[in-house]
């Protein structure tokens, strides 16, 4: 069965910080002001929910459930893409997110490979994405690669997926070896998508072919990168070299500044 909303990914994707009161309980109540912030003062339009930034390792299959329910609720006509990570070291309890997944109509899912008692092998990983997968055929299906977590080859695992898993779309790439990447891009199918997922090499990635990057940052420096990868795209690389070097070295007081403005909408609400 094909993918129901099979747009390609591109572009930047904010991988969604998790907010919890002083309590310790999730608080719905910012993800709409959260919304807001990302479209209006970032330019950016797609959010990649429950991932690593997420904490969502440590919160309860429920919590985060709640979390992609109201991401999907409160994106509906705002932003373009949610992508809801469903990985968990419990195959059960990533099949049932993939499934709620598709319950509240995400745009797709990703999915970590388990990283207590890791995959042995490509072919291991790769049948337990295929039964992941299979929870929600109708979704657009990404791998969240990171080796240093896994220790498996993306380039073996990916050969050959889309017979086992024809809802395959795509990596999220995390890992800092651009020869890996532009191996695993140029094996890639013309309907799949690559975003890289270190933030500080984004610039080094667009140039080896990723087709956007899913990161942290773009949270708040989202509206800087986006003027980044415009300036790869018109061809103006010392631009957009200049701006990448911006990002990586930028004084901690002006990301608070950034932070500062985020933290603030959040607190208003608590």
């Amino acid at each position: 069965m094909a993918p129901a909303a099979d747009k390609k990914l591109t572009g930047l994707v904010a991988a969604t910080f998790t907010p919890i009161t002083s309590e310790g309980e999730i608080n719905l109540s910012v993800i709409g002001p959260y919304i807001d912030y990302l479209k209006e003062k970032q330019g950016v339009n797609k959010v990649f929910v429950n991932g690593t930034t997420g904490e969502s390792m440590s919160l309860s299959v429920e919590e985060r459930k709640l979390l992609a329910e109201e991401w999907c609720r409160k994106a509906k006509g705002k932003m373009d893409q949610v992508i809801v990570h469903v990985g968990c070291l419990s195959l059960k309890d990533t099949q049932e997110l993939a499934h709620h997944a598709a319950q509240i109509e995400a745009d797709g899912i990703a999915v970590i490979a388990p990283s207590f008692f890791k995959p042995s092998s490509a072919d291991v990983l790769r049948t337990f994405l295929q039964e992941v997968a299979s929870a929600a055929p109708t979704l657009p299906f990404y791998y969240y690669h990171v080796p240093s977590v896994t220790g498996v080859n993306v380039r073996e695992l990916i050969e050959g997926i889309e017979k086992v898993i024809p809802s395959f779309r795509g990596i999220k790439f995390t890992e800092s070896d651009l020869m890996d990447l532009g191996q695993c891009i140029s094996y890639s199918q013309p309907h799949w998508s690559v975003l890289y997922g270190v933030d500080e090499q984004l610039l080094g990635a667009l140039a080896m072919g990723a087709h956007g990057a899913v990161g942290s940052t773009y949270n708040y420096v989202g509206c800087h990168v986006n003027k980044l990868i415009s300036a790869f795209e018109t061809g103006d690389l010392v631009q957009a070299r200049t701006i990448q070097v911006l990002l990586i070295s930028l004084p901690l007081l002006c990301v608070l500044d950034h932070l500062y403005h985020f933290a603030h909408i959040c607190t208003s609400l608590i």
